[in-house]
Order: C-alpha cells, then sequence, then structure tokens
C-alpha cells in the first residue's frame, strides 16, 4: 500500500550483520524486494566508522558476541576472531541468545576484557528481544553488563544519530517533514525518531504488545520519548 502510494521506504535495523544480508533475509521471507529501497543496519554504521578509525587495524583480535556464530562485522574489518574475552583487542556485541543463555554467563565471559578496559562496540543496543514469542534480553542488556562491569561502550544504532544520519543520506533531496519512522520500541525506535526531530508511530504489536497503557506511559517519561501516532498494529486495516 505504501509502495502504491509513491512513498519511498527503508527499513533501519538494528542488526549487527549488513543491510544486504537482511534484504535478502527479508526476501527469503516473503517480502518482495521492490518493497523497500534500501536495508540500513547498526551493522553497516558500525563498519563504515571503524573501517575508517585509525585504532581499528586488521589482523587486530576481536571477540564477538552475537547469536548464531555470526562474526560478520570482524570478518568485515578483516580482525581475528578471539575465543576468549581476554585474548581481544575490542569486544563487539552484535547479538544475544539469553533466551538460551544466562546473563550471569554472559558476565562471566566479559570480566577479563572489562577489567582490562577493552574497548567495546554495540552494534545492537535493543534491551530486549522476542524469541519463540517471549521477551528476552537483547544484546544491549549485555552490553550494560559490560558498562556494570567497569567497561567502555560505544552505542551504535537506535536510537543513537549515526543510523538516522545514514538512513536519511540515501536520499539527497531527503526532508525532514516528510519522514515517519514506525517501530513497536519507545526506548529505540520513537526515542531516535524524537531526538533527530522526526515523526513517529509506535505499533502496539512486538515487544510492547502486552504493556499496560500505564506502563507505555512510565517509558514515555522515562525516555523523554512520546510517539506522534500510535497504530494497533501495522496493517492496511489499521489505517
Amino acid at each position: 500500500m505504501l509502495k502504491e502510494h509513491s512513498k519511498h521506504v527503508i527499513v533501519l535495523s538494528n542488526s549487527g550483520r549488513s543491510g544486504e544480508y537482511n534484504a535478502e533475509r527479508f526476501v527469503r521471507l516473503g517480502f518482495e524486494r521492490s518493497l523497500f529501497e534500501h536495508f540500513v543496519t547498526s551493522g553497516d554504521v558500525a563498519f563504515e566508522i571503524l573501517s575508517v578509525s585509525p585504532e581499528i587495524g586488521q589482523g587486530m583480535k576481536a571477540f564477538t558476541i552475537s547469536s548464531g556464530g555470526d562474526h560478520d562485522l570482524a570478518d568485515r574489518l578483516g580482525l581475528t576472531n578471539a575465543s576468549r574475552s581476554n585474548e581481544a583487542d575490542l569486544i563487539i556485541i552484535s547479538g544475544s541468545e539469553a533466551e538460551k543463555i544466562e546473563l550471569d554467563d554472559y558476565r562471566l565471559q566479559l570480566a577479563p576484557a572489562a577489567t582490562r578496559r577493552t574497548p567495546c562496540f554495540c552494534t545492537n543496543p535493543d534491551i530486549h528481544k522476542l524469541a519463540g514469542g517471549k521477551t528476552a534480553p537483547g544484546a544491549g542488556a549485555i552490553a550494560r553488563i559490560y558498562e556494570e562491569l567497569g567497561g567502555k561502550v560505544h552505542w551504535i544504532g537506535k536510537p543513537y544519530r549515526e543510523i538516522y544520519m545514514l538512513a536519511i543520506s540515501r536520499w539527497t533531496n531527503a526532508e525532514p517533514g516528510g519522514i515517519v519512522c514506525i517501530g513497536d520500541s519507545i526506548e529505540h525506535d520513537i526515542k531516535g525518531a524524537g531526538d533527530m526531530g522526526l515523526a513517529s508511530v509506535l505499533v502496539r504489536t512486538g515487544i510492547l504488545a502486552t504493556a499496560s497503557e500505564q506502563e507505555l506511559a512510565e517509558l514515555t517519561r522515562r525516555h523523554h520519548a512520546v510517539p506522534t501516532y500510535l497504530l494497533p498494529c501495522f496493517s492496511v486495516d489499521a489505517v
């Protein structure tokens, strides 16, 4: 329906993997590739930042926490994958398997690196994720543990500005007044849009599907993020 009305569509994701990989995944899930022009991920932003950083060099060792054994960012940067955090020159937190791995296990894995003050890049700031129809701690929750241990975390993705700047740069004539950001997270989607001065739509499915009105009000107060519009679900019938 959006494309039929000549709207530009860009998918913005807190995924540590590349936009190209995620676009192909969308197609495998049944979405036609013509339905969106671009797929921009926090992994893309991280690569753009780190690939030009004088502090990152090929041959450095990276310890990656992810889902499914993904080392995409480290591989794209030409880094060597470390099996333990105390061997690493940097830490990458791009995903979570907290639905089956206890957070205390992640804490034990990261403690040696935090003690050494190894720099950490979180390329998926989501605090929660959906797994098997339930909510589980996301990569952002693991990155917070690293901060609690005394480590320094560089956050890349929604709600931080860099991912929005990269998405907007995909159109040379993009006007902020003509952009609306749609998502299910007040902490990431709505706050990120608000901080950029963009309109937002909170969809009442996903991670906040069971949240009460009181809980929503508390989240908007805590994160200073109020959606411009509200949809019960993202569908033609809800418009």
